[in-house]
């Protein structure tokens, strides 16, 4: 299962002033899959150091010192590890702090051995280990499920990617063609990005073994705070965890979570889950200017969730709706803005963290939100998921006029369509949106 995020691992691995890399990302998201991958295909050998099946390789960290560390692991695993043609492969290093804090010796000190960690609970250990990071000397790389391009590789679908890759706005989709894409963004939809779910579809064709798949990745998330967490922790956790779905599209409330609770745990508790890569808090921005982020209103969220198959499977979605309905009137359009909101993360810089923003104005009896803000260059461009004609989006026409944006997006199911001030853009072209943005 080839990833996009290898491209980066192969300008890492010739860089002339080259840090040890740190993959980060929510488990299962295909990391130690990946990297493995990476390792075969460019290195003599790739040295695997598992600290959750071998944990007593920690003990080769009890030195900082990586010419004893690397002396260690030799006698441990007895294998020889050369600079310059090994792989050294560190997984699940958020068990092993110590490891962690090795990185930033192996760049001072040995900096001709390649050298690669992942983490999925990297944060956690930091602040129960109470170690810093060691920033500069290391660099890191955000992993996410597949993004739709890459289900569609998976699925040998190169000539449509290819079609995808060449749109522009002179083009027009025969409506074979477009219905062809709508397709596979409906099974997307239901399948999600997850590695697993993907290679399950594609061995069985079977939606519902995919969906037995999911529920099983959803309980493996659950059990795994326990591991993290205090019992007092760890119920907030499991609440939050278990009502998000619910909030997907909707300004997030502590109070719908649990009335009960206290916001302060609360908050904690969706910090966690953002930590761990299971939920994505996107910030309101007043959009005064740029860059969005000094323009937001922390206590105003909305939350993404990691992935779209896993939401549907946590909503309890009627499969047949996928083929019945438009996608963006199920479950009141929150699978259609879990599905951009995704995309939009998945093309994104894989060496930031990606925040995304939406819009809201609170006036009396003119409120008005926009579901996306994205920046193209020195503009701020609104993205709406909606069905229906452009004329009916208010609020996007209330941003455009008040920021003097000089034009939006709408998302849908539709065939693209370039027009003025909104421009239409279905579901499978979001990959392209900065290109598309350019020649509007």
């Amino acid at each position: 299962m080839d990833r996009s995020i290898e491209d980066e691992l192969n300008r890492w691995k010739t860089e002339p002033l080259r840090m040890p890399l740190l993959i980060r990302g929510a488990r299962q998201v295909g990391k130690s899959f990946t990297i493995e991958k990476f390792g075969r295909e460019n290195f003599a050998q790739t040295v695997i150091v598992n600290f959750e099946l071998k944990p007593s390789l920690k003990d080769c960290f009890r030195d900082l010192d990586p010419k004893k560390i690397i002396r260690d692991i030799e006698l441990a695993l007895k294998v020889h590890i050369h600079p310059g043609s090994t792989l050294l492969f560190l997984d699940e290093i958020q068990l092993c702090p110590e490891a962690i804090a090795s990185l930033r010796y192996f760049k001072e000190l040995m900096n001709d051995l390649h050298v690669i960690a992942a983490g999925s609970l990297l944060e956690f250990a930091l602040v129960d280990k109470n170690i810093s990071f060691p920033v500069g000397r290391i660099q890191s790389i955000y992993m996410r499920p597949l993004s739709f391009l890459e289900f569609l590789h998976v699925m040998n679908e190169e000539q449509l990617i290819q079609f995808i890759l060449e749109f522009d706005w002179t083009m027009e989709i025969g409506q074979a063609v477009h219905e062809r894409f709508m397709e596979l963004v409906k099974i997307y939809f239901f399948v999600g990005g997850m590695p697993g779910a993907i290679a399950k579809y594609q061995a069985t064709q079977s939606l519902q073994n995919c969906q037995n798949y999911l529920m099983t990745l959803i309980d493996l998330y659950r059990a795994d705070m326990a591991k993290y967490a205090t019992k007092t922790q760890y119920r907030y956790l499991q609440i939050l965890f278990d009502r998000a779905p619910e909030s997907i599209g909707l300004r997030f409330k502590y109070s719908f979570i649990d009335p009960d609770a206290k916001s302060r745990d609360l908050q904690t508790a969706l910090d966690q889950l953002s930590w761990a890569g299971l939920l994505n808090p996107i910030l309101a921005t007043s959009a005064g200017g740029m860059p969005l982020q000094l323009q937001v209103k922390p206590k105003v969220q909305k939350l993404l969730y990691l992935d779209i198959g896993m939401l549907q499977t946590a909503l309890k979605v009627d499969p047949l709706l996928f083929f019945r309905e438009d996608l963006t009137l199920i479950h009141s359009g929150a699978l259609a803005e879990q599905f951009v909101g995704q995309e939009l993360i998945a093309y994104a810089n894989p060496h930031d963290r990606t925040q995304l923003h939406f819009w809201e104005r609170e006036k009396k009896d003119s409120a008005a939100e926009v579901d996306y803000i994205v920046t193209a260059g020195s503009q701020m461009i609104p993205i709406e998921v909606k069905a229906g004609p452009t004329g009916k989006l208010r609020s996007m026409h209330v941003f455009l006029k008040e920021k003097k944006s000089p034009f939006g997006i709408r998302i849908c199911s539709s065939t693209p369509k370039k027009s003025h001030p909104i421009a239409t853009l279905p579901f499978y072209l979001l990959s392209q949106l900065p290109r598309l943005c350019n020649s509007l």
